[in-house]
């Protein structure tokens, strides 16, 4: 068993390896005297799963390694969301620290943001993903791979949505409450959906324009 796994490891390349342990130590550096413990298993177990099931996954579909960079900077937003559970991350405290003034008095937000910056980052760093997989693994040209990336950010984004909602419905008022990191904005699961559709669709663009450069 140990020897299998070594052998899987070992095939996967080493720059994506480092990306895999990068992952796990921020996974444990986020639980470090956490904030929230009653919520960490829901917002960190999946991504701790992921990242142990990463080298088997790798290794029987390969991507690039720019791909998997994309993949690996979107978790790490969400394990550092995760610590806070998004509604609470600190980062008016810490722009305070640097510059002196905080981002929501400087761009007027009336909430905490960072979960939108995750729901944009989903759509605009996993598009490529979506789209190299479709290429690779489902036989599909540049033009359709690309509108099977857009559907899939959709497709997912819903489901996750459809998640948090089965959630609220089995979950204690405010651990759902938490969880959800709705702050009171009733269309906050459209909001969130269509600013992960925007990243997706700057992707397409960019990618668009980067193929085009390279033909």
């Amino acid at each position: 068993m140990i020897s299998g796994a070594a052998s899987v490891w070992k095939a996967v390349p080493v720059a994506q390896r480092r990306m895999i342990l990068l992952l796990i130590a921020a996974i444990v550096a986020a639980n470090i005297d956490q904030p929230y413990p009653e919520l960490a298993p829901l917002q960190h177990g999946p991504t701790v799963l992921l990242a142990l099931a990463a080298p088997w996954l790798l290794r029987r579909w390969p991507l690039s390694n720019g791909i998997v960079g994309c993949i690996l900077l979107f978790l790490l937003l969400h394990t550092l969301g995760g610590r806070y559970i998004y509604s609470y991350v600190p980062y008016d405290i810490w722009a305070r620290a640097v510059s002196g003034h905080d981002i929501s008095g400087t761009f007027g937000f009336a909430r905490n943001g960072y979960d939108r910056l995750v729901h944009f980052a989903f759509g605009a760093l996993l598009t490529a993903p979506f789209a190299q997989a479709a290429r690779r693994y489902g036989a599909l040209r540049t033009g359709w791979s690309l509108t099977f990336a857009f559907v899939a950010v959709g497709f997912v984004g819903a489901i996750y949505e459809i998640f948090e909602w089965l959630l609220s419905v089995v979950a204690a008022g405010q651990t759902a409450d938490w969880y959800n990191g709705q702050q009171g904005d009733m269309w906050d699961p459209q909001k969130d959906m269509g600013i992960a559709q925007l990243g997706s669709l700057l992707a397409l663009i960019w990618l668009r324009f980067a193929r085009q450069g390279q033909a």
